[in-house]
């Protein structure tokens, strides 16, 4: 992986270049950022670099025996940790590691889910055991074989139990040339004993502009659809990528003319489009809602007087304007609320046509009849 390959974080990759040129490589590294924002893929690059026997100032050369063997994910050097689904109580990271690096070379910023769906999962947990602890002990006391460094780089970290503990001595003592390399998003859920022996690096999510020139450049995202999907995705790379693969450019009209059909109380098209929703999928379900609720932001937006941060396709942008003449800020957060309720039971397997449904209907007393639920905090003025 070249920092080249990485999109955006140019701040972030130059001052990780720097620590080599300095020789200021911390032996315990934490990228800290959200999901999708390519932490990832920096730790690899980074541990690439290093391991580089040809690096330029700029990015590791690629073409090395190092680079060829990191860009396979098969360096004898390089090992990795992350969660898994244990069917036995002795596997480790290295039981799925052919899972791994095929999920990870198809896309190095996949999160947790798509990890799931590479592995078959059940229902069981994701966790890093006592095993896989231990492993990491046996795998870091050897010498390196080819490079300067040995790297260990641990996905997602919040997933360590107490068990995690066992690796406190080889991370504050590790054997000479051992890097840790965590990648986490939420620091919160990381065990403090482990946390406070890391140097913190906090990556932020990307930011819209460069998620749309990735979609437009490498996957081919039409522009006015890369515009819409890189304003749904928040920075999130991952699921920018997800999107483009389903027909998230209906959305607009779709949820526009469901908003339309609730005023109106037309209840058989009200129906109509709860069994038609029904048949998306659970996944096109879940990003339905949320552009939705994304939406009705930026109406609370222009609500708030903030209509000149709104950044939009101008077809959008004229919806916003207009719809936010017929509600009020309690309207506007009571219809929010009714799609974040249904996009939490989405995600756990709830009814969709009795649940869009239910929603059009809270829509329909909410916009045509003035019935706020309780809890609306706003206050007309």
């Amino acid at each position: 992986m070249l920092f080249s390959e990485i999109v955006g974080q140019k701040d972030i990759k130059r001052q990780l270049i720097q620590t080599v040129a300095e020789q200021r490589i911390s032996h315990a590294r934490l990228f800290l950022g959200p999901e999708g924002s390519g932490s990832l893929a920096l730790a690899l690059a980074y541990a690439q670099y290093i391991s580089c026997e040809n690096r330029s100032p700029d990015d590791s050369c690629g073409e090395c025996s190092s680079c060829r063997k990191y860009n396979r994910l098969i360096h004898p050097d390089l090992h990795f940790s992350y969660p898994f689904f244990a069917k036995h109580k002795d596997d480790t990271a290295l039981t799925f590691i052919e899972e791994w690096r095929e999920a990870f070379l198809k896309n190095p910023y996949l999160n947790l889910d798509e990890w799931r769906l590479q592995l078959d999962a059940d229902n069981k947990q994701a966790n890093i055991n006592i095993a896989e602890c231990h492993q990491i002990i046996r795998k870091l006391s050897m010498k390196p074989f080819e490079a300067e460094y040995k790297v260990l780089i641990m996905w997602l970290p919040e997933y360590l139990d107490k068990e995690g503990n066992t690796l406190l001595k080889i991370i504050e003592e590790p054997p000479q040339k051992t890097l840790f390399l965590l990648v986490a998003q939420n620091q919160d859920q990381i065990l403090n004993t482990i946390l406070s022996r890391t140097q913190l690096l906090k990556i932020n999510r990307l930011k819209d502009e460069e998620v749309k020139q990735h979609l437009i450049e490498t996957i081919h995202v039409p522009a006015l659809q890369a515009s819409r999907i890189s304003y749904l995705s928040e920075g999130n790379i991952q699921l920018a990528i997800q999107l483009s693969r389903e027909e998230s450019d209906h959305a607009f009209g779709r949820f526009t003319e469901w908003l339309r059909n609730s005023f109106g109380n037309k209840g058989l098209q009200l129906i109509e489009f709860s069994e038609s929703a029904s048949k998306w999928g659970r996944e096109n379900q879940k990003n339905f809602l949320r552009y939705g609720s994304k939406l009705l932001r930026e109406v609370m937006m222009v609500l708030s007087g903030a209509e000149n941060l709104i950044h939009l396709p101008e077809n959008e942008k004229e919806f916003v304007v207009k719809f936010s003449r017929s509600v009020d800020l309690n309207k506007t957060e009571a219809l929010i609320s009714e799609i974040e309720k249904a996009h939490y039971h989405i995600e756990r397997n709830a009814n969709p046509k009795i649940l869009f449904l239910d929603v059009s209907l809270q829509f329909t007393r909410i916009l045509k009849f003035n019935t706020l639920p309780k809890g609306t905090h706003y206050i007309y003025q």
